[in-house]
């Protein structure tokens, strides 16, 4: 019977100029959860560092807001400078995710759940990182599957 490996936690940031929502993937590595939102500023580094190593994360992956057309404007250079700024405290790998209109997303998905946009504000940056995590390890599983499909045809 196969039996699906227990992982070490991702961690995932949804950076922005006033909140900071936090993610984590469960052990499978298969599952996004919400579990903070800190606030932008002196001490979210920190906090984010303190985040990870409470969950001793493997990697932190950190939503990069990229325009539509694929260029960076000021958004995403402000989340390079926080992520250079992280990666000097973190004990483990920090990858940027390209995060494309997660934060709208979450914001609809809240209110279709019932939810009102003044009531859910700390919650969407939750939601915007759950949604970028997720999004990171559905593209893990899809790699997986495609060596495991390569080695099964290999192996025949």
């Amino acid at each position: 019977m196969n039996s699906l490996p227990i992982r070490q936690r991702i961690l995932g940031v949804d950076f922005g100029r006033a909140r900071i929502g936090i993610a984590v993937s469960d052990e499978l590595g298969l599952l996004a959860h919400p579990v903070e939102t800190i606030p932008a500023g002196g001490t979210a580094a920190k906090r984010i560092d303190e985040i990870a190593r409470e969950k001793n994360v493997e990697r932190v992956v950190i939503g990069l807001p990229r325009h539509m057309n694929g260029s960076m404007g000021e958004a995403a250079e402000e989340v390079l400078a926080f992520a250079e700024k992280l990666r000097k405290l973190l004990p483990c790998e920090l990858v940027v995710w390209d995060e494309r209109l997660t934060t709208s997303a979450a914001n609809r998905a809240l209110r279709e759940g019932g939810q009102k946009t003044r009531n859910s504000r700390s919650f969407v940056d939750q939601v915007a990182a759950q949604m970028i995590l997720q999004g990171y390890l559905d593209g893990l599983q899809s790699l997986r599957d495609r060596d495991f499909e390569q080695g099964a045809v290999q192996g025949d």
